[in-house]
């Protein structure tokens, strides 16, 4: 991290597609395999180059000077096709704005009131698990984090039929972009094929659905204290409240961070503690310990230190976005190598997770890795939401949302993999899973156990147990 900087070509790109089909077919190993070639690597979609930045440093750099590398390039380019101009997608001059009007809806004070919200979900959920049944851990958790971003987001109730037409329409606009993503400049894109229909449909109906959702809480004057009921209400220093234009990139983008993230990153979870049972016994002993079976509450958070750890050890494995992109709005020397205005720099946290350098044996799940007695990781290192002004808003509300969830189903469940059951990737703009069946065994509260006993283990100490879990690409890599 240290020393002067390098900056190359990455070998291997083909003419006319450049790099399209590694990253295509294989994007997550290919992205790992750049750092052995510099700090900064330039690979090809075709014939638009991108600067893929591989040491920590520089990430930390790109991320904290928002002014100099805004938001731009394919992946915002294609979102905004979504989302419009909402905060996540926003360039420089419209964030900070943007930013002080949303930030009430992240407030400390409300999030206990989102939690209720949440533990209200994940028990009616779990009441319609039963013991044996095989589950789609991942068709499970898209349901659960659609549902929690959406009575968030719209506290009146919406009818089935439409909660569903607005899962779909998500569905058709994200495994769109996915494409769009990877060929951004294809003439397929505009072709009336069956894909690019469900893309435009999508897109266009979830506008539809938001501004009619939008009226009706205009008309019902009720303030129901869900994120549409603050958007509507918030005013800037010159009085001005949102467009509809901006409630809905607003609601696309909380909608989009809420379900499209916290699902892979439960299921992920889920499946690494399969695979780790020393580590999956002693969470059962925190949960045990803390929760007694019952539901988590937001009050229960401070004590799931463990639970924590999981999480953010199965972030820093498959951080559910897996790639991103800069615009440079001015010429700038970056590893030694001078880029022009408009270049496009990608960083991947997944690059800098997966470094042996920074995190010693990466493939290996350890959730101690992030006791509180180890040293922080370096700025850079670990950056599953961003950093720097545009550090993710919704962090805390996704980091509650997946605590409960997932010691509430550990308190109450064991899921296994079904014998012969493969896990299948399929990255969209998240590190997304295909599908992970699972088998559901009931599980009773173990008797009561220290925090101590319960959380800590022998650090530094891994049993056979926890080797090969690493889900590589070669498994069933999927990207239909």
């Amino acid at each position: 991290m240290t020393g002067p900087r390098k900056a190359c070509p990455a070998p291997g790109a083909l003419p006319l597609l450049g790099h399209a089909l590694p990253l295509g077919r294989r994007p997550l190993d290919f992205l790992a395999s750049l750092p052995a070639h510099g700090d900064l690597v330039r690979i090809r979609l075709g014939p638009v180059p991108f600067h893929v930045l591989c040491d920590p440093d520089l990430v930390h750099q790109v991320l904290v000077d928002d002014r100099t590398y805004d938001k731009g390039g394919t992946i915002f380019d294609l979102v905004r096709t979504m989302a419009g101009n909402g905060l996540a997608t926003c360039p420089h001059r419209d964030h900070r704005r943007q930013r002080r009007l949303l930030q009430p809806a992240f407030h400390r004070e409300r999030l206990p009131v989102y939690a209720e919200v949440m533990s209200s979900e994940i028990t009616g959920m779990l009441a319609g698990w039963r013991p044996g049944r095989r589950l789609d851990v991942l068709a499970e958790m898209n349901e659960l984090t659609a549902t929690l971003a959406t009575r968030t987001l719209f506290a009146a109730e919406l009818d089935d039929a439409t909660f569903a037409e607005l899962r779909q329409c998500m569905h058709d606009a994200m495994t769109g972009m996915m494409r769009r993503m990877i060929l951004p400049w294809s003439w397929l894109n505009r072709l009336p094929t069956p894909g690019n229909r469900r893309f435009d449909r999508g897109r266009r109906r979830l506008r539809q659905y938001v501004a009619r959702l939008t009226a009706d809480y205009r008309r019902a004057g009720v303030d129901h204290g869900d994120l549409l009921s603050i958007l509507l209400a918030v005013r800037d220093d010159d009085g001005r409240a949102l467009t509809d234009a901006e409630i809905h990139d607003q609601v696309f983008t909380f909608y989009l961070g809420g379900s499209e993230t916290t699902a892979p990153l439960l299921s992920w979870a889920l499946y690494l503690l399969a695979r780790n049972p020393d580590v999956r016994d002693r969470l059962h002993a925190e949960v045990d310990t803390v929760l007694g079976g019952r539901v988590a509450g937001h009050d229960d958070i401070p004590a799931l230190d463990l639970t924590r750890r999981i999480l953010l050890e199965t972030l820093r494995l498959y951080p559910p976005g897996w790639l991103f992109t800069r615009i440079t709005t001015r010429p700038v020397d970056l590893a030694g190598h001078r880029l022009p205005a408009g270049s496009i720099v990608v960083y991947s946290p997944h690059i800098v997770h997966h470094r042996a350098d920074l995190f010693p044996d990466p493939e290996r799940f350890d959730p101690d890795r992030w006791h509180e007695d180890a040293a922080r990781p370096p700025r850079g290192v670990f950056t599953p939401f961003g950093a720097g002004a545009r550090k993710c808003i919704g962090e805390a509300f996704a980091t509650i949302e997946a605590t409960l969830a997932l010691a509430s189903i550990t308190a109450r469940w064991q899921l296994d993999p079904l014998p012969g059951a493969r896990a299948r990737l399929a990255p969209r703009l998240s590190s997304h899973l295909r599908s992970l069946p699972m088998s559901l065994r009931e599980r009773a509260p173990a008797p009561a156990r220290t925090p101590t006993d319960a959380t800590r283990g022998d650090r530094g100490h891994h049993p056979e147990g926890d080797q090969g879990h690493h889900l590589k690409e070669e498994d069933g890599w999927t990207t239909r």
